[in-house]
């Protein structure tokens, strides 16, 4: 049936289905259902007929109000594109960030993907909701302004892999500008200087899981102080327990010089718990390498902490797996070991042992190293008792 749909003329259709279709915008047509009267619209796209709804008649959609809607739509339709289709923009964050994150998977190391993750989908998370063309400049300074509360790195770090994201949404066509670009970035002062409180070592510790090869790692790197691919990649033949000792091969080495450690009663402790496996030199780890699960294994074990501290509480501050090479150097500072013997357990070169000293002083000070590290561990089970 043809006819100007008005509201007398659609509140007249019987029951049955019967169609009105206006004689003033061609594709527009209104028709009675069983639970009420709907508008909708009549076009072609891609040598196809399609039937849509815009809606149910009544308050707020008025017959003009109807054949004002159909007419922008079927002014769409007629340029061949799909006057229903989402706009890009509303897509929202949480949606669009799991596409990012799968094209990058295959891109990123594996490190790096389990960073940018973290940041994407838990600092980001209250982004995730919203709509990409609602995200603007002011609420992503106040995303950044709260991941900073857990350090300038977090803020820093966060900060470049939202302007990532956004720089794809651009190039596909989901927002005209990335709203990352103008947002401050947090002074780092330099080198990091991080150093764990006794509080936040006993927090760390007593939060790492009693099982499994992460915990025993980090345990590990508190209490020798030593570089995180040299505890993580450990071999048993760099183990000598009739000596009490690791001996790094100049090749495991920053300074490519032969490191002996001598082990802490502790530190004996947990590598003597360790499973032999079988044709596998690697005493942490699966497959041709050492351990390398940090990023999942980090993030988990900050989810924990925070877990413990409460809902209202506010994250430990920013800290990283190697500030703990720093606060085992600290700790054994304060507990009056001599700097010499600080940078034999490090294995560092500058200072007392830089330069010509360091060609001409052979002294290993292994009584005195193995000395600090045990005042250094008993230290720990006191604090983390």
């Amino acid at each position: 049936m043809l006819g100007k749909i008005t509201k007398i003329a659609v509140e007249r259709l019987p029951p049955g289905g019967e169609w009105l279709w206006d004689s003033i915008v061609k594709g527009f047509g209104a028709r009675r259902q069983t639970d009420g009267i709907f508008y909708y619209i009549r076009y072609r796209l891609n040598g196809r007929q399609h039937i849509k709804s815009l809606g149910r008649h009544g308050s707020p959609l008025t017959p003009d109000l109807a054949r004002n809607t159909a007419k922008a739509k079927l002014g769409i339709a007629a340029t061949g594109a799909d006057p229903f289709a989402q706009p890009l923009a509303a897509e929202t964050f949480g949606r669009e960030v799991t596409r990012y994150l799968e094209r990058k998977q295959g891109t990123l190391k594996p490190r790096s993907y389990l960073e940018v993750q973290r940041h994407l989908l838990s600092h980001a998370k209250p982004l995730h909701r919203l709509r990409l063309g609602e995200i603007d400049r002011r609420i992503i300074a106040a995303l950044l302004a709260e991941v900073e509360v857990g350090g300038p790195y977090a803020r820093n770090r966060t900060r470049s892999s939202l302007s990532a994201f956004f720089a794809w949404a651009v190039r596909e066509g989901f927002v005209e500008a990335n709203p990352v670009i103008g947002t401050g970035k947090a002074e780092q002062n330099g080198a990091r200087e991080r150093v764990l409180t006794e509080s936040e070592l006993r927090e760390v510790w007593s939060t790492l899981p009693a099982q499994g090869q992460f915990g025993d790692i980090v345990r590990l790197l508190i209490l020798t102080g030593q570089r995180r691919r040299e505890i993580s990649s450990l071999c048993w033949s760099e183990l000598d327990f009739e000596r009490g000792l690791i001996a790094l091969p100049p090749a495991r080495t920053k300074n490519k010089r032969l490191h002996e450690l001598p082990l802490s009663s502790q530190v004996r402790a947990i590598l003597e718990r360790q499973a032999h496996r079988k044709d596998r030199d690697f005493i942490f780890g699966i497959g041709k390498g050492g351990f390398s699960g940090w990023g999942e294994c980090k993030a988990k074990l900050d989810k924990t902490i925070l877990a413990k501290r409460g809902r209202k509480a506010k994250p430990m501050p920013d800290w990283r797996l190697h500030d703990l090479r720093r606060t085992c150097a600290t700790g054994m500072a304060e507990l009056g070991v001599q700097p010499h013997i600080i940078e034999a357990v490090l294995n560092h070169v500058s200072g007392h042992k830089g330069g010509v000293a360091g060609i001409y002083n052979r002294a290993k000070y292994a009584d005195e190293m193995r000395s600090a590290l045990q005042r250094w561990a008993d230290h720990l089970d006191t604090i983390t008792a």
